[in-house]
């Protein structure tokens, strides 16, 4: 008998009986595939392994995570920039950017601050590169940096954006600046760009820093509770588990989400930091649709483009105008509480005609604009078709929506009309308004906007009678449909910004035809911003404390009164201005308020956490969140009515790259954010501040003497104080000036300049240059 042999092969087989089985051959023939089938799938797993842990490490330590280095000069020599790296970090958008490098050219990236974050790209020749690198790369910030080095960059950067080639008794601008526009041409995702844009770009990436900090200070509450995570991740949260997403009281004053959070927050500085993480949260924003917008729309009595069942006998669009008002929006009445401009002194109710869906009434009545008219429409289409609508539907409510407000075009004023303030101020009360134009119920709407006791015998200012006269007359023959759809419209329009990509990407289109933006900002600059125009002081305290130095508040302090000093003896010598006006326009500059870097209450948290008290954040629900915000801005500002002005007041953020003057107060403001390079910087010889920083406070402190400024007294008063021979002399003078701007053509478009329009801006140019030079 044959001895039985054991099989140690392992393998799915048919036997000579017919019948499947396993383990069917020999020790011999099976051994060598069975050492295969054994080990071959422990070698594959081990191989995989490997290889993905060292694709991990690969992509760990070639993409650098956030970097935490501060560059500065000492840094240059050492430091080697890799387009394609710094892209990895500084692309937060989903537009992707294009980083194609043209021939005999590359990117090079501007360190002006004590951040890693980019300030503006630069196309440069090659030959060029490592003086581009040891101009671009400064760090400002710091105090380490010698005075030295500072004036040595600053003067490398001033080099070469000059046009050695031009004759500088030809053409100075193009000497001095004719190279400024090659080396920064408009980003994609730009309309216009220049210094003060520039600056702004670095700022934001600063406060972007700031807000996307774990946590604030020891008090903050964002601390105590320990849930923020970083923005960029976009993670939905947890807690949005036993949060509803439909909101029942989205249109109450007090309670849009103080029903929906587990807990409430106080401190004005975690609120803002909320605010941006809501913002930031593009996921959650697609999760939760345009279901908000919705249930806002069914409580505003429905959008008729979107609802078929939209019934017009329950329209009233004084309501409806009253109740958007709340969310600091002017439809069809532009409604604002303000210092009267013939008695300074005091808060009272304004209103004037409206403005329009496009910036100016010309792009619906002058035909060559039709193809900003047709992308408006298509923008109202795509919104309306995105939140529901039928595009058949949508297309012909949108045709009659662009008839009506070509009407309401017709019935604006153009400027041109509207010069001489004076002519168009009404002061009446609101029972006399009603006797002028009965047809609209003032009280009704006056006590909604005001949310309070109002009487008809409250007095109001009107700038634009014959508007509203003729607004009853057009609202008269028109559909009720149609108005409520336009009405609806201007407020959709504004709330997309708090919806998803699908209506960012619309959005994006209709900007692009409109002003030729290529693309959008980056998220988080979108989200920055908003921070800063909403909690501009709650960011402003970070900012503050982290960046500013109290050093060159009081140089900036220093220079305006020499600045001022300037003025006085320019108008002591000027030849045209009789002895009575001189003295009055001398009493002026002496009484005009000087305010520099940032109201001192923003320190003190407790004062801040006061000013945002009535604003509800929750770090998930951005649309709620600036819906809270909205309401806060119009209870804020309603609550003036019938109070004293306060003119030594700061109502700017603190972080922004601008300066003003106040003509109702008489007042100057440079914040904290445009007090750097090139404008000022401490290591500065006083020639480069005074033709930076100075430059903006002589125009500045001209504006209060321009075309406009001239006609408010040193209260801030509308009142006439020079005498006609003044007024007869300055319009002569003003004039040679408009005659010069006309005279000027932009190349790009081969247009001239409009004098008249810029006069104001002309004007103080060539004062601030005088004054500083001086």
């Amino acid at each position: 008998m044959e001895s039985k042999t054991r099989c140690y092969s392992c393998r799915l087989a048919v036997h000579d009986s017919g019948r499947v089985r396993w383990c069917i051959g020999n020790e011999k023939s099976w051994r060598s595939k069975l050492k295969l089938l054994v080990f071959l799938p422990i070698v594959l797993l081990a191989v995989t392994i490997l290889v993905l842990v060292i694709n991990h490490l690969i992509f760990k330590f070639s993409t650098p995570a956030k970097n935490n280095h501060n560059y500065n000069l000492t840094d240059i020599s050492s430091f080697h920039y890799d387009p394609a790296k710094t892209f990895t970090t500084t692309q937060t958008s989903r537009y992707k950017r294009n980083i194609e490098m043209p021939t005999n050219s590359h990117k090079v990236q501007s360190f002006l601050y004590n951040t890693h974050q980019n300030f503006y790209l630069v196309n440069v020749d090659n030959q060029h590169q490592e003086q581009n690198q040891k101009s671009h790369h400064q760090n400002f910030w710091t105090t380490k940096i010698t005075k030295d080095k500072i004036r040595t960059a600053q003067a490398n950067l001033m080099k070469r954006f000059m046009d050695e080639k031009e004759d500088p008794c030809t053409d100075f601008y193009q000497y001095a600046c004719g190279n400024w526009a090659k080396y920064n041409p408009i980003p994609a995702d730009r309309t216009v760009f220049d210094t003060f844009e520039m600056l702004r770009e670095n700022l934001d990436s600063v406060l972007k820093e700031l807000l996307e900090e774990e946590d604030g200070d020891d008090d903050s509450d964002l601390k105590k509770t320990k849930i923020w995570n970083a923005s960029n991740n976009n993670v939905t949260s947890k807690r949005l588990s036993y949060l509803p997403l439909d909101i029942p009281s989205i249109l109450s004053n007090e309670n849009i989400i103080a029903n929906m959070t587990p807990f409430r927050v106080n401190d004005a500085v975690t609120k803002a930091k909320y605010l941006y993480k809501s913002c930031m949260n593009l996921d959650l924003l697609e999760k939760r649709g345009s279901r908000p917008l919705h249930e806002l729309l069914k409580r505003l009595g429905s959008w008729p483009m979107i609802d078929s069942n939209w019934d017009e006998t329950h329209f009233d669009w004084i309501w409806l105008v009253g109740q958007l008002r709340l969310y600091n929006n002017d439809i069809l009445i532009s409604e604002w509480v303000g210092p009267d401009i013939k008695n300074s002194n005091e808060f009272v109710l304004q209103i004037d005609q409206t403005t329009l869906g496009l910036p100016t009434r010309d792009y619906f009545l002058d035909p060559i604009n039709f193809k900003y008219v047709s992308a408006y429409k298509n923008y109202m289409i795509s919104i309306a078709t995105l939140l529901g609508a039928p595009i058949a539907k949508a297309t012909e409510d949108a045709e009659d929506i662009i008839d009506f407000e070509t009407k309401l075009a017709q019935i604006i004023a153009p400027p041109d009309f509207r010069k001489n303030v004076t002519e168009i101020y009404k002061r009446l009360t609101i029972g006399e308004l009603h006797a002028y134009i009965p047809q609209i119920n003032w009280m009704k709407y006056f006590k909604i906007v005001s949310g309070g006791h109002i009487e008809p015998t409250q007095p109001l200012v009107c700038y634009s009678i014959k508007y509203l006269q003729n607004l009853v007359i057009l609202l008269s023959k028109t559909p009720r449909r149609t108005v409520s759809n336009y009405i609806i419209w201007r407020f959709v329009r504004h709330r997309v910004n708090n919806l998803g990509r699908g209506f960012q990407e619309a959005k994006q289109r209709f900007y692009f035809i409109l002003f030729g933006r290529e693309r959008a900002p980056s998220r988080w600059q979108t989200c920055v911003t908003q921070v800063n125009s909403n909690m501009g002081m709650a960011l402003g305290n970070m900012f503050v404390r982290r960046y500013f130095d109290e050093n060159s508040k009081n140089d900036t302090l220093q220079m305006t009164k020499e600045i001022q000093d300037a003025f006085r003896e320019i108008l002591a010598d000027t030849l045209w201005l009789d002895s009575d006006t001189k003295k009055l326009a001398k009493y002026k500059i002496d009484a005009m308020r000087l305010k520099i870097g940032y109201p001192d209450f923003i320190l003190d948290r407790n004062q801040l956490a006061e000013r945002y008290m009535d604003v509800k954040v929750h770090p998930d629900l951005y649309f709620e969140n600036t819906l809270s915000i909205l309401r806060h801005l119009t209870r804020v500002e309603q609550k003036r009515l019938g109070t004293v002005v306060n003119k030594n007041l700061w109502n700017t953020a603190p972080a922004v790259v601008n300066a003003y003057y106040s003509r109702n107060k008489n007042q100057i403001m440079f914040p904290a954010g445009i007090l750097q390079p090139p404008f000022y910087q401490k290591y500065f010889p006083r020639s480069l501040n005074y033709g930076g920083i100075g430059v903006v406070i002589g125009h500045e402190i001209t504006h209060g003497f321009d075309d406009k400024g001239r006609l408010f007294d040193k209260e801030g008063n509308l009142q006439k104080w020079w005498s006609e021979s003044a007024i007869i002399s300055f319009h002569l003078r003003t004039q040679c000036l408009i005659d010069q701007y006309n005279n000027f053509i932009i190349p790009e478009v081969n247009l001239p300049v409009d004098g008249t329009n810029t006069q104001g801006e002309n004007i103080a140019d060539n004062g601030g240059i005088k004054q500083s030079y001086k």
